[in-house]
């Protein structure tokens, strides 16, 4: 939850508020979105992959937040079809654009793994 109108609070307490709800909208996204889910495991195998394969502190930066970049949009599409979906299930144009779009925002985030992956490890293999 953002904080509200009024007193803010500031130091550790804001941190630590931030964190609680960070790990809330973690639980969330785990708890019903089956693609976030799906993309954890991808996760769980890709990381270890990262390190081993990357030659370098930068290559294993590169492959292991080109995954997490995924995970990150991942949320964000879900919180965008959550929104809509709380207004009601009816069609309306701009709520499918949304949708759609958000969609897409992952989409290109997988194509990025892609092309991260194959630009650092294709040149090794040809």
């Amino acid at each position: 939850m953002a904080d509200g109108i009024g007193h803010r609070p500031r130091g550790l307490g804001r941190i630590f508020r931030a964190t609680v709800w960070s790990w809330q909208g973690l639980r969330a996204a785990w708890l019903h979105e089956s693609s976030f889910r799906l993309e954890v495991y991808l996760l769980v195998v890709l990381a270890p992959l990262a390190l081993w394969l990357g030659a370098n502190g930068p290559e294993r930066a590169l492959l292991l937040g080109s995954c997490l970049l995924v995970l990150s949009v991942e949320l964000l599409n879900s919180a965008i079809e959550t929104v809509i979906e709380r207004y009601g299930p009816e069609h309306h144009e701009l709520a499918g654009r949304a949708k759609d779009m958000g969609s897409a925002a992952v989409f290109v985030a997988m194509l990025n793994v892609l092309v991260v992956w194959g630009l650092i490890l294709l040149p090794r293999w040809l």
